[in-house]
């Protein structure tokens, strides 16, 4: 059953976006009587349209059910193309991430231009249709784009920087020892790495250097993995 997220009523029935009323009847060619979820700030319910131009539905059930992870983990990614960007925030939304920064790093293959806004709007739309398609009881906020310093004023019970540093430590351990966190910050770098003076800097900060094993992963896996490993580290 397709998903989608509004919190707009009218006389007691669920009224949907111009966007999500073109899905519905357009893409997946939905009639009146056909059912749907619709989720009202986190939660999920069955719901009947009753009516397509726009589209109204009514309240059928509650769906009694929360799909989100007990820890907030934001992701900040370093700056790259469009394609990992777009691939990074689908898939890290399907594994449960809370919210997303960019960052923009000395190595980053892309700098953000006056066009800003408009990237974060798009970046946001693509993380609006992970969450229906993954069926998320939230939709994970695309914040602003970051330099190091305003990086390092993020607030986090743990905040992780993913490096290939030899002597970093394995996110094994440091998992283990942190497993009642409310929220996590992980950074993840660019394809050239950060700079040795980043990495400093960002562990003056309070950022713990870590390992996600011994092989060197690109930057738009690093975030998929580590969600991974949260997830089952985290499964009841």
């Amino acid at each position: 059953m397709q998903r989608y997220f509004s919190n707009q009523k009218i006389d007691g029935n669920y009224v949907l976006s111009e966007e999500d009323n073109y899905h519905i009847k357009k893409v997946m060619r939905m009639e009146i009587g056909d059912k749907i979820e619709i989720v009202d700030n986190c939660h999920p319910f069955i719901c009947e349209i009753i009516s397509l131009d726009p589209v109204k539905a009514k309240v059928i059930s509650e769906i009694m059910e929360d799909n989100e992870l007990e820890t907030k983990v934001i992701i900040v990614q370093s700056l790259v193309n469009e394609n990992k960007m777009d691939y990074i925030l689908q898939k890290s939304t399907e594994l449960g991430a809370f919210g997303f920064y960019a960052f923009n790093a000395t190595n980053s293959v892309i700098k953000m231009n006056e066009k800003k806004d408009k990237k974060i709007l798009r970046w946001q739309k693509i993380v609006k249709e992970a969450s229906e398609q993954s069926k998320r009881n939230f939709i994970p906020k695309v914040y602003d784009i970051l330099s190091i310093k305003e990086l390092c004023n993020l607030k986090a019970d743990l905040k992780i920087l993913l490096t290939v540093n030899e002597k970093t430590k394995n996110i094994k351990k440091i998992v283990h020892k942190r497993k009642k966190c409310d929220t996590i910050i992980i950074v993840v770098g660019p394809e050239g790495g950060f700079t040795n003076s980043e990495e400093k800097f960002l562990m003056e900060n309070g950022f713990i250097s870590t390992s996600l094993g011994k092989r060197v992963l690109r930057t738009e896996t690093a975030s998929v993995a580590i969600l991974s490993m949260l997830n089952y580290e985290w499964m009841v």
